[in-house]
C-alpha cells in the first residue's frame, strides 16, 4: 500500500496555498485544518434562502468522469454551481477520446475553451496527478477518485462529520472496517486521521482483503471484528469493491456480512457514543444492517451534506492559489521585462 506518486509539490503553490488537491498525504495539518475550517462556513448554507456564494463566478468547471459515479459527480456540480461557476459535464462514453482522440489532446481542448478547473475521476492510479503535472498545470485539478490510489474529498468529508460530531481528533480510536484492499477511501482516510493527529487508527478486515505492509501507514491491523471494534470511537465501513476484485477474494457475501457486517451486535463492542460511518452506496446486508445505517449513531448522511461543503472549500481554495501563482509569475515578468 505504499504509494510512488510523489504528489504534494504539485499541489500548492511556493506560499504554500493549494493549486491542485489530488491526495491527502503529504498536506500539512494547517492546511487540512484550513480546509476543515473553509468547509465549516459553508456547511449551514443549505439552510440558507440563497445558496450561492460569487467565488467562483466567472469561472468555468469541468466534470471529467471516466468512472461512473452519480453521488460524487452530482456533490461536485452542485459545489460548483453553489460558488456560481459555470459547469460541464463531459460524458466520456460519447466523447471524442472514444473515437481515437487522445486524452492529452481533449485536456488540451478543453483547455483552449477557457477551463479554469477539472474534476478529475478515473479507473487508473495516478491519473489526476499526470494531468495536474505534464498536461494542464495552469488548470485547477480535483482529484475525484483515481484507481486504488486516492479519494481526498471523501476523506476530508469524513474528516469534518469526525469533527463536528467528536471535536477534537487527538483522543479518538478509529476503525476502518472492510475492504481495504481495493479502497482508495481507505488509503486517504488513513492519511488524513495521521495527519490531523488521531490516537489510533484501526484496519479490520479478512486477510485476503487487506494490503500487504499496511502495518507501514501507521495502523493497527485486525481480522476479528469484535476485537477490533472494542472502545473505538469511530466506526467507519468501507463498500466492497466488487468491481474490482480480479480472483473470488470472499467465499460469499453472506459470509462475509456474518463476519465483517456491521450489526448493532458488533457495534455493541465499541465506545456507547461511537459513531458509524460509511461512503457510499451502501450494500445494506452485506456491509452493514439497516438498523445500524438508519439508527441514532448513523452520520451517514450528514457525510452527503458535509461532502458539498468540502467541495465547495477545496474548489475554492485551489481556484484562489491557481490566482495567486498567477498573479505572481506575471508580477516577475514584469519585472524582468
Amino acid at each position: 500500500m505504499s504509494d510512488p506518486i510523489n504528489t504534494c509539490p504539485i499541489q500548492l503553490t511556493d506560499a504554500g496555498q493549494l493549486r491542485h488537491f489530488l491526495t491527502t498525504e503529504g498536506l500539512p495539518r494547517t492546511l487540512l485544518t484550513e480546509i476543515l475550517d473553509t468547509a465549516d462556513s459553508f456547511v449551514d448554507m443549505s439552510e440558507q434562502q440563497v445558496k450561492k456564494v460569487p467565488l467562483l463566478r466567472g469561472k468555468t468547471v469541468v466534470n471529467l468522469f471516466f468512472e461512473a459515479s452519480t453521488r460524487t459527480l452530482s456533490t461536485f456540480e452542485l459545489a460548483a454551481k453553489r460558488l456560481s461557476a459555470d459547469v460541464l459535464n463531459l460524458n466520456i462514453s460519447t466523447s471524442s477520446t472514444k473515437k481515437g482522440e487522445t486524452l492529452k489532446d481533449t485536456l488540451m481542448t478543453l483547455r483552449a475553451m477557457h477551463s479554469d478547473m477539472f474534476v478529475v475521476r478515473h479507473s487508473d492510479s495516478g491519473a489526476a496527478h499526470f494531468i495536474a503535472s505534464q498536461v494542464t498545470p495552469d488548470v485547477a485539478v480535483i482529484n475525484a477518485g483515481d484507481g486504488r490510489h486516492a479519494h481526498p474529498t471523501q476523506a476530508m468529508l469524513d474528516m469534518l462529520t469526525i469533527r463536528r460530531h467528536k471535536g477534537e481528533f487527538e483522543p479518538l480510536k478509529v476503525a476502518i472496517v472492510g475492504d481495504i484492499l481495493h479502497s482508495r477511501v481507505a488509503r486517504s482516510q488513513i492519511h488524513a486521521l495521521r495527519t490531523l493527529g488521531a490516537a489510533e487508527i484501526r484496519v479490520i478486515a479478512p486477510l485476503t482483503l487487506l494490503p500487504r505492509n499496511i502495518e507501514s501507514l501507521g495502523v493497527k491491523v485486525f481480522t476479528d471484528m469484535a476485537r477490533g471494534l472494542r472502545d473505538v470511537d469511530v466506526v467507519m465501513m468501507l463498500r466492497l469493491q466488487k468491481e474490482r476484485m480480479e480472483s473470488a477474494l470472499l467465499p460469499s457475501e453472506s459470509e462475509f456480512y456474518k463476519l465483517y457486517g456491521l450489526t448493532n451486535d458488533k457495534l455493541a463492542f465499541a465506545h456507547p457514543e461511537a459513531i458509524v460511518m460509511h461512503p457510499g452506496p451502501i450494500n445494506r446486508g452485506v456491509e452493514i444492517e439497516s438498523a445500524v445505517a438508519d439508527g441514532p449513531r448513523s452520520v451517514i448522511l450528514d457525510q452527503v451534506t458535509n461532502g458539498i461543503a468540502v467541495r465547495m472549500a477545496v474548489m475554492s481554495m485551489a481556484m484562489s492559489g491557481q490566482l495567486a501563482d498567477k498573479n505572481t509569475s506575471a508580477d516577475a515578468d514584469n519585472l524582468n521585462a
